[in-house]
């Protein structure tokens, strides 16, 4: 199986760097000195690591035969793809690849059934799920441990609690109609203070 793992940006210098934009969780595994990556589009590699290093807080990779400014600058927008075992699994038990995540099915605790998920976002703040309801429309869900409860890799499944209007505008309004319901009806304002 095949996963997107780095875009290549700008060059970096003149000796053929470029800054690194990665897209794993495990860029010491998959963009280390002497792997292999295919590239989209494919005309421009395979690529070979040569060497790797963080330069203010970015990843700097250099590929064997870039030995150039415009060599590199040639490379940018360039997709790096490396090649993973479908089973193989992350070494954190709460991490999944996206391909472990695409089509599973999201519901609330309950049971209700809210879509399934075709797309996962990789934000710098977070990622997120691209859910498509049963009507054809989509959701955006944060993947993060507040509202996603569970991930049941088994049973196909992702349980989630959103807060209110996360889903649809219906749930803010009844969690807004239950709250105003709460207050008892004969309490009285609060003192504006002035005494």
């Amino acid at each position: 199986m095949q996963l997107v793992v780095a875009r290549i940006g700008r060059a970096h210098g003149i000796k053929g760097e470029v800054t690194v934009e990665v897209r794993t969780d495990e860029p010491e595994l998959r963009l280390g000195p002497g792997a292999v990556l295919a590239t989209e589009p494919a005309s421009a590699g395979p690529l070979t690591i040569e060497s790797g290093r963080v330069h203010s807080g970015r990843l700097l990779l250099r590929f064997e035969g870039v030995r150039d400014r415009n060599a590199a600058e040639a490379l940018r927008n360039t997709l790096l793809i490396a090649e993973v075992d479908p089973d193989e699994l992350p070494e954190d038990p709460d991490e999944y690849y996206d391909h472990q995540l695409m089509d599973l099915d999201v519901v609330l605790a309950d049971g209700t059934a809210v879509g399934r998920i075709t797309e996962i976002s990789h934000l710098p703040s977070q990622d997120l799920f691209i859910v498509e309801r049963p009507d054809g429309s989509e959701v955006m869900i944060p993947f993060v441990e507040e509202i996603v409860a569970e991930i049941d890799l088994e049973e196909q499944r992702a349980v989630i609690t959103p807060p209110p209007g996360l889903i649809d505008d219906s749930q803010a309004e009844i969690a807004s109609t239950r709250t105003a319901d709460a207050a008892p009806a004969d309490a009285a304002p609060a003192d504006e203070g002035g005494n």
